[in-house]
């Protein structure tokens, strides 16, 4: 996910199924677990408690 997007351009990740699917893309992109919020975050706005639930659940 190699692009940069203004703040005000950034949607919202609050749901864990759109967590999850962003996830989901990145580990088919090939990140791995440490580069995944770095990545996420430079798209979108997310509910890190949320993150951290799917992310421990996973």
């Amino acid at each position: 996910m190699e692009r940069y997007v203004e703040d005000y351009q950034k949607r919202r990740l609050t749901e864990r199924v759109d967590i999850m699917t962003a996830i989901n893309i990145l580990k088919s992109q090939g990140y791995d677990h440490d580069e995944l919020i770095t990545e996420i975050t430079k798209v979108f706005y997310v509910d890190l408690d949320t993150y951290n639930e799917v992310v421990m659940a996973a």
